[in-house]
């Protein structure tokens, strides 16, 4: 299998992860490599790969899921279009048995992702959207989702957000997770920050059954095995394909980041 620091070059090689993965008792969410697509026949093009991803899936039986960024479904270029695609693949995911997420991206597309995420509850059908902790919105956004039974996975963020300090967004993504974790909700974690990881560990270690961490591929393996050992429920984000110089931007600099601060992900 050919693999980079952050991206496996095709489908074949993301099962194949999978299936490993999934053998140590992790489950895996596949992304398709291709954001902001221009045209409709790039889009189509995108939404057939989620397509073959979710039928992977199916046929070998895994334990995962399919994230979606509606920048690659054509929202910047047809805003309906792409809530129809995304709609479509949450209903093959669904009749696959396989999870549906919904990644949240910059400021612009907020609104349509929580569209997108609200038409699938309209449906019936389970789906995941992700919420920034560095931006002041999502404190109300977390309500909304809550009522429409949508389940939140919070992550600091990756774009450009409202508060850029480190601690102050740490601050805010426990404010989050306590919210949640009050309602009684499932939710999902998304990060490798050991600070946070280590509070929401404690504060939620009663309630394995309702909590998944997600973290990326090229990140944290030690950590994966070591929390899956434990009983919690653990998630590997696999991005594949081709157009990865957008995705493999923000990890090296996130990595930098850190390194700035004098700080490390889990290992």
């Amino acid at each position: 299998m050919t693999t980079g620091r952050w991206t496996l070059p095709d489908l074949s090689s993301a099962l194949s992860r999978c299936e490993e993965q999934n053998i140590q008792g992790i489950s895996c969410t596949l992304h398709v490599l291709d954001e902001y697509t221009r045209t409709a026949d790039e889009a189509d093009t995108v939404s057939t790969a989620y397509r073959e991803a979710i039928s992977g899936i199916a046929r070998k039986g895994l334990d995962a899921s399919v994230s979606v960024k509606l920048s690659s479904l054509g929202a910047l270029n047809d805003g309906d279009a792409a809530m129809e695609r995304a709609l479509d693949l949450c209903r093959e995911a669904n009749r696959n048995k396989a999870g549906f997420e919904i990644d949240m991206e910059g400021k612009g597309l907020i609104g349509a992702a929580i569209e997108a995420a609200s038409l699938c509850r309209q449906k019936n059908f389970p789906v995941t959207l992700a919420l920034q902790a560095y931006l002041y919105r999502s404190t109300g956004d977390l309500r909304l989702l809550l009522a429409l039974g949508i389940t939140p996975r919070f992550v600091k963020g990756a774009y450009h957000g409202d508060i850029t300090d480190f601690t102050g967004i740490q601050e805010r993504f426990l404010d989050l997770v306590k919210d949640a974790h009050r309602y009684e909700v499932p939710f999902h974690i998304g990060t490798h920050d050991p600070v946070l990881l280590k509070e929401v560990r404690s504060l939620a270690a009663d309630r394995k059954d309702q909590i998944q961490f997600g973290f990326l591929f090229g990140l944290a393996d030690s950590t994966k095995k070591e929390m899956s050992a434990e009983g919690w429920q653990v998630s590997e984000y696999i991005p594949f394909g081709t157009g990865a110089d957008a995705y493999m931007a923000r990890r090296d600099r996130y990595l930098r980041e850190l390194g700035s601060l004098g700080r490390k992900p889990v290992p």
